[in-house]
């Protein structure tokens, strides 16, 4: 999601950057992007808006580091809590299938599902720890600068790749995710910085950059980590680790040479104190749920926003859920390998930036309503072929629908969040819609996987292709 200056975002400015939240896995904004920045005391080190080409270069590139070394793990997931529910030595494993045993001979569950339900707690912590450590960072970014801050996340996310690369047993590779999912603000930061240097002419393009660099990471990454899978790895995947942890520490270095602090001193909040108030107002799910921090909105326009944020809300809790089972799916059910699953996302990578790229940024004012109606219909039988078929021909078919569906979703809910309310909360209403989204990403995966875990495959996910109808209906009012 894009989140402008006050008034300065135009309905064509949001129908071609709001196709950038599609790939923003969970990471909320902070307040931070409403700072503006042209006074005319900045001093020295920080980058002028004058020429911000270069900076936004800096930052795409820092991203495309980040985004191939984090989306390594995509296709790694299934087969890497297999191989710890067998060679654990720190005894969580096994401690957490003892909670779940008795319920799980009770109903018959597989003992091969067991990876599927400890994947979906992991993914939905993951993103928790997202969705409350980053309007935090973007306060601590609005006392403290930018750069120190960006720099603080990656090296966090670093840590979390050198644990991995360590993580033996069950407890270490949890907390390097706990680690990593608590300091990955980066991304949030980005569009800060990207709100920073931009004037109206150059922030299309600045916003632009950030969803190419999600394109490139998720159609690239997974696959050459899968690569590195194969190439003498160990059976938690070190090598894959390694891999993700070199791009990390280039980053940092990169980062810390190139860099150049975008939110000069004079133009800083005087105390985290006020930024920490903002940012409880991006984690308070009834203040997010009622956009309550918007102010100046009639009642029925409040009341068509917040309805809108239900149907955003519901269909990134059942997207996210079901997408992040998606490996567990083509894992139990067609035994992809770890090089299947990289091609598999490279796949849906490539076809959500041709479709995002090609024909959701054309979109015109007035015309997202019926495009989103378009992309709630054809997750329905998406997810339904994808948890049914037996064949890859299926499977393909249905992970099209997916893609093309999903590519249309987010960038058109958004659209039509961003024409309400006055220019000067356009930033504020577009960091509680991303909170929303990222709240939903923090609680889908989990529900889904006690889904899959005790119904199974294809029971889980008509289930949730046909419960894509309970969002479309909600539409129909905003």
């Amino acid at each position: 999601m894009v989140i402008m200056r006050s008034g300065t975002r135009t309905k064509k400015d949001t129908s071609q950057n709001a196709t950038l939240e599609a790939e923003s896995n969970g990471k909320t904004m902070s307040g931070s992007s409403e700072t503006s920045l042209h006074s005319e005391k900045a001093d020295s080190t920080s980058v002028s808006n004058k020429a911000p080409s270069k900076m936004q270069g800096i930052v795409f590139m820092s991203l495309i580091l980040d985004l191939l070394g984090f989306t390594v793990i995509l296709p790694l997931f299934p087969a890497l809590l297999d191989y710890y529910s067998k060679h654990d030595t720190s005894g969580l494993y096994s401690t957490l299938l003892s909670w779940v045993a008795t319920f799980q001979h009770l109903i018959g569950i597989p003992a091969r599902f067991n990876s599927v339900l400890f994947g979906g707690l992991l993914g939905s912590l993951f993103s928790l720890l997202q969705f409350l450590a980053s309007p935090i960072t973007g306060a601590l970014s609005d006392v403290y600068g930018r750069k120190p801050i960006y720099i603080c996340t990656l090296i966090g996310v670093a840590a979390s790749y050198g644990m991995w690369a360590l993580a033996s047993n069950f407890a270490v590779f949890v907390l390097a995710r706990i680690i990593g999912g608590a300091t990955k603000g980066n991304v949030s930061l980005a569009y800060s910085v990207m709100t920073d240097i931009s004037d109206e002419k150059s922030r299309a393009k600045g916003m632009a950059l950030i969803g190419v660099a999600f394109s490139i990471g998720f159609t690239i990454g997974p696959a050459v980590g899968a690569m590195f899978s194969r190439w003498g790895s160990t059976g938690w995947f070190a090598a894959s680790a390694m891999y993700a942890l070199a791009l990390a520490l280039c980053n940092i270095v990169y980062t810390y040479i190139f860099f150049k602090e975008t939110l000069p001193e004079t133009n800083r909040r005087k105390s985290v104190a006020s930024g920490l108030s903002q940012a409880w107002e991006l984690i308070n799910p009834r203040s997010l749920f009622s956009f309550s921090p918007v102010k100046g909105l009639e009642k029925q326009e409040r009341a068509k926003l917040v309805q809108l944020g239900r149907v955003y809300f519901l269909y990134l809790f059942l997207y996210s859920g079901l997408e992040f089972t998606l490996t567990f799916v083509t894992h139990h059910k067609h035994s992809y390998d770890s090089m299947a699953q990289g091609r598999m996302f490279s796949y849906l990578g490539l076809v959500m930036a041709l479709m995002q790229g090609g024909y959701v940024r054309r979109v015109k004012d007035g015309s997202e309503k019926a495009m989103a109606n378009k992309g709630l219909i054809m997750m329905i039988p998406a997810f339904i072929l994808i948890g049914a078929s037996e064949t890859n021909w299926g499977l393909y078919t249905g992970l099209t629908l997916y893609a093309l569906g999903s590519s249309m979703m987010v960038p058109c809910l958004t659209a039509l969040a961003s024409y309400h309310g006055a220019e000067s909360h356009k930033g504020t209403l577009l960091g509680i819609w991303r909170s929303l989204g990222a709240l939903a990403r923090a609680v889908g995966p989990v529900v889904t996987s006690i889904g899959f875990w005790s119904m199974g495959a294809e029971l889980c996910y008509i289930i949730g292709g046909l419960s894509m109808v309970f969002p479309l209906i909600l539409l129909q009012s905003c």
